[in-house]
């Protein structure tokens, strides 16, 4: 099997890590089948996609809609990078699946927009398929209706032309979509379990996506949450593309 390539953004070890032991669980690899590169570090070379059976992109604390003078110098690297991957996977419709700065990556193609219109904050949300999120090969894995846990600052306000909207929720009418068939981003973490999300409160307190003093109460909710179906996307992301 041609392995699967991973990327990831977050500068925090305990974070950074935690997110790849996830896709690796819950996607059933091993360390052997999944390449990863942490981008905040290490620039991304060339990628001959003929080399991978498909890319998942992780989340972090990146926003494409930081202004610029905000941005690092690795964020703009980033971004930048991100970007010409992003358009050479849309252009061969290769297998992607990006998890919340997925959202940020794609949205911006084709006339998308994504903006500070529809944060949510960090918790468990329930989120609905569409139907043609229903009929979709990877999200129709997913009840029509499940609970995923999320925090962001920014989401799409409005989707790339030709994209198919697969989930939306209350708060964020854009919580997953399709560009042509085999190219995904999902608001929500489909790799975040109890421990998972518990962590990132801790590590992500004073990034701004909450009040520091109501990181206690956050992480009481989430173990008081039931969120089970999201870690499905991993496990039939491989099962769809694996060759």
């Amino acid at each position: 099997m041609k392995p699967f390539l991973f990327l990831g953004t977050r500068a925090e070890d305990l974070a950074a890590d935690g997110e790849y032991d996830a896709v690796l669980r819950f996607s059933g690899l091993d360390e052997r089948a999944v390449r990863r590169i942490r981008l905040e570090r290490d620039p991304l070379d060339e990628v001959d996609l003929a080399d991978w059976s498909g890319i998942v992109l992780g989340g972090g604390p990146f926003n494409v809609s930081d202004p610029p003078e905000r941005k690092s110098p690795a964020q703009h690297r980033v971004e930048t990078e991100l970007r010409g991957l992003a358009e050479q996977v849309v252009a061969r419709d290769f297998p992607f699946l990006g998890a919340c700065y997925g959202i940020g990556t794609l949205g911006v193609l084709r006339g998308g927009v994504v903006d500070r219109t529809y944060a949510e904050p960090i918790g468990a949300v329930s989120v609905t398929l569409t139907d043609a999120g229903r009929e979709d090969p990877l999200t129709g894995v997913l009840s029509d209706r499940f609970d995923a846990f999320l925090g962001h600052k920014e989401a799409v306000s409005r989707l790339p032309e030709g994209a198919v909207l697969l989930a939306s929720s209350a708060g964020c009418p854009v919580q997953a979509f399709r560009i042509g068939s085999h190219v995904y981003a999902t608001q929500f973490h489909p790799e975040l379990d109890v421990e998972g999300i518990c962590t990132r409160i801790e590590v992500y307190r004073h990034h701004g996506y909450f009040d520091p003093p109501d990181a206690a109460t956050l992480v009481a909710r989430a173990r008081a949450a039931s969120v089970s179906e999201p870690t499905r996307l991993l496990t039939r992301f491989v099962e769809l593309y694996a060759r």
